[in-house]
């Protein structure tokens, strides 16, 4: 039993020095994040859509090509050569510009907050790396200090101040703390993994190394009246909206002037001009399939506006009150640490002197233990609740366009 506890601690120790051992690269927080941004493939669809809604606008801008036409009757004169060029009404163009010029700003700003979320994404995975560190250290630190509790045990075992019972129980509460490190290190590469993947390397073994340590977390700014989603729906109901108008001023379609010559006319000498107008009449069809259409998308994107208002609200709320217990909590936990510390020292000093019994010295030790645990995991929690809140907190004046 006494060389399978030492085995089990050798292993995590090795799991322990990850930077010289398993891990290649030291990332940063602000590397891990600038990382997935590189190398994200999400980024790329909402690099796409902008680039989807920069040519709408390229498309609305464009001014309708004129048409020649190259004509010949039996009738003469025999030859036409006759051009119809398009009339592109400012109020209609204008309408037209307008509406793809807001679907290009909420598509920018739909960027922004999709590069937000993959900032988001590997800031809260870097956290999670970094609090299973931590806590392997403390359950390697655990194991070690039970292993020496236990070959004290069997010290004072052999010099008749302790019993078998004793030992065996320093040896049961060894190997259970030499498996929790064991559990704790497999965690820890788990969340090394996941940060990779995250980051975009498709390595099957550890080639980073999360070197930032797990303090207090910074402080957060307050969230804005519209957070990137809010403010990206909001111009696609503008957009839509100046869609449904524009339809609805094309019910009679758009007139052409038509300018051109003849010639080929036996009595005619010359080049003779001619001119027309066409006017469009809506007889058959009075955009009726456009405007339905157009209504259709205004009111998907009404929903989508109440939707983002409902989900940004509810984010904000749950990630202000989920930091401030997590801050208040890491407060608390600082002092009871040092409590718990303080009572395993003081209950393991006693045991020595024989003035108190070995499961009091373990209930203190893992009294230490699961309080230092517990700050950890508050630590982490804080911090995830910050990274949220920054990202709530960005508006279109705080980003930059790709």
């Amino acid at each position: 039993m006494k060389g399978r506890v030492n085995r089990f601690l050798c292993v995590a120790a090795v799991l322990c020095a990850p930077a010289s051992i398993l891990a290649q690269t030291p990332y940063t927080r602000a590397d891990a994040v600038q990382a997935a941004l590189d190398r994200g493939a999400r980024l790329g669809v909402a690099r796409a859509d902008t680039a989807v809604a920069n040519a709408a606008l390229i498309t609305a801008r464009a001014f309708p090509n004129p048409t020649l036409n190259l004509t010949y009757s039996k009738d003469a004169p025999h030859y036409h050569e006759i051009a119809d060029i398009p009339l592109d009404f400012p109020w209609l163009r204008n309408l037209r510009t307008q509406s793809a010029r807001l679907g290009l700003n909420a598509a920018l700003l739909r960027y922004a907050f999709a590069r937000a979320t993959i900032g988001l994404d590997a800031d809260t995975t870097y956290t999670k790396a970094i609090a299973a560190r931590e806590r392997l250290g403390l359950s390697h630190r655990t194991a070690l200090d039970a292993d020496s509790l236990l070959h004290m045990v069997e010290r004072q075992r052999d010099a008749g101040d302790a019993s078998d019972l004793d030992v065996e129980l320093a040896r049961v509460n060894a190997g259970q703390q030499a498996n929790a490190a064991a559990a704790d290190s497999l965690e820890w590469i788990s969340s090394l993994l996941d940060l990779q993947a995250v980051l975009g390397l498709t390595s099957e073994r550890l080639e980073i190394s999360a070197t930032d340590s797990l303090g207090a977390p910074p402080d957060v700014p307050a969230p804005g009246a519209k957070t990137l989603n809010e403010a990206a729906a909001d111009l696609s109901l503008q957009s839509a909206a100046a869609a449904v108008q524009l339809q609805r001023r094309s019910v009679w379609p758009a007139p052409s002037i038509s300018a051109g010559i003849e010639h080929g006319a036996p009595d005619e000498k010359g080049l003779l001009p001619t001119f027309g107008v066409g006017i469009g009449l809506p007889v058959f069809d009075r955009n009726r399939g456009a405007i339905a259409e157009a209504e259709a998308e205004r009111l998907r994107a009404s929903a989508e506006l109440t939707l983002a208002h409902v989900e940004a609200r509810n984010e904000i709320a749950h990630s202000t009150r989920e930091r401030e217990n997590a801050i208040a909590r890491v407060t608390r936990d600082r002092a009871v640490v040092a409590s718990a510390e303080r009572v395993a020292s003081m209950s393991l000093t006693a045991y020595r002197e024989g003035a108190s019994s070995l499961p009091n010295v373990l209930e203190a030790q893992r009294n230490a233990r699961e309080v230092m645990a517990q700050y950890i995991n508050d630590l982490a929690s804080a911090w995830i609740a910050t990274a949220e809140l920054r990202v709530l907190a960005l508006t279109p004046s705080t980003t930059s366009q790709p």
